[in-house]
């Protein structure tokens, strides 16, 4: 949680792929399927948390006869606990998907208006780049087609931008950052995931974090992701129940359908859950609620209101029965 909430584990993207996309590639004829207690023939059982690597998909055809991965054999396999290891494994994973995004493909032509440093830098055909700076001395970097990079904007690798993504002028970006389709970016980040159909469009600094789908990052935002004292960080689960170590970087986990207002102000080890309105003066807590409105509970009729006019003059859609019925189950819960 809360990337979970309205999605599989298996549709949250680690580095450059999502993990369905990572076993799609490395599997391209098998079908990825969620297997139930009594559906398991001719079926390969593999946790849905593991960041599969070619490594992995040789050790499963070693052991097809079995049926079922053993995540605690000799094996190392990488796995998602928590949800900040999304960007904490974000850079070694871009580097092994660029390999299975670019391998036994041509780049279509290496001449586009901006400064291109190193030599793994891959964009696709119909990405439009203008007069900004790509640096894959430090990592991998992949651009989708459709996607668009403006003028001024400097990108070190690793990084990846979906497709239809948009960088805005002047923005300064370190990997390793990943940002998914439709997704809109500008100002500072550094080693951070925003998922599909999200914005932060605007100034501001956004540092070892992620956050979710639909979501709007205020203008002049900015999250804290190290102590001063260069200490542990712990995030908050269950409004402070327990508290869970990140290491000395950890920065702001917002899920999807969330918002925060202009100038907004975020601490180390931040969780946001989904659905969440924040806006006001002073710093947000370090553990916000789902479903939170400011300080009070969001009215369910009036959020699935915000949701679907948001959507609808920044995607063209709006949620449809089986998003609402989830929604409303989360709501309930």
């Amino acid at each position: 949680m809360p990337f979970t909430a309205f999605r599989h584990t298996c549709d949250i993207r680690v580095g450059m792929l999502t993990i369905r996309e990572k076993w799609s590639i490395l599997f391209p004829d098998a079908e990825i399927v969620e297997v139930h207690p009594n559906e398991k023939e001719n079926v390969i059982e593999v946790p849905a948390n593991i960041i599969p690597t070619k490594a992995d998909a040789q050790l499963i055809l070693s052991h097809y006869s079995s049926n079922s991965i053993d995540v605690s054999s000799k094996h190392s396999f990488n796995t998602l606990k928590y949800p900040w290891e999304i960007f904490q494994w974000g850079d070694s994973s871009s580097r092994s998907d660029y390999i299975l995004l670019t391998e036994a493909r041509v780049k279509t032509s290496d001449e586009f208006p901006a400064i291109q440093i190193g030599n793994q830098i891959f964009i696709e055909e119909g990405a439009k780049i203008s007069h900004c700076t790509l640096n894959s001395e430090t990592g991998p970097i992949f651009i989708s087609s459709g996607a668009q990079i403006m003028e001024g904007a400097n990108i070190r690798g690793p990084f990846f931008m979906g497709k239809d993504a948009v960088v805005k002028m002047g923005a300064k970006i370190y990997g390793a950052t990943s940002i998914g389709n439709r997704t809109i970016v500008g100002g500072e980040m550094k080693n951070a995931v925003i998922l599909d159909h999200s914005q932060k469009a605007h100034d501001g600094y956004l540092g070892d974090s992620v956050i979710g789908s639909w979501c709007n990052i205020g203008a002049g935002t900015s999250n804290s992701n190290v102590k001063n004292t260069f200490g542990e960080i712990f995030y908050l689960t269950k409004q402070g129940e327990h508290k869970i170590s990140a290491g000395t970087k950890a920065g702001l986990i917002m899920g999807d359908y969330s918002k925060c207002a202009i100038n907004s102000s975020f601490y180390t080890g931040t969780f946001v859950g989904v659905c969440c309105n924040l806006f006001g003066s002073e710093i947000h807590d370090r553990y916000v609620s789902d479903f939170t409105w400011g300080k009070s509970k969001y009215d369910l009729e009036k959020l699935i209101l915000h949701i679907n006019q948001w959507r609808l003059n920044t995607g063209n859609s709006v949620l449809d029965s089986n998003e609402i019925e989830k929604i409303k189950n989360a709501y309930q819960q």
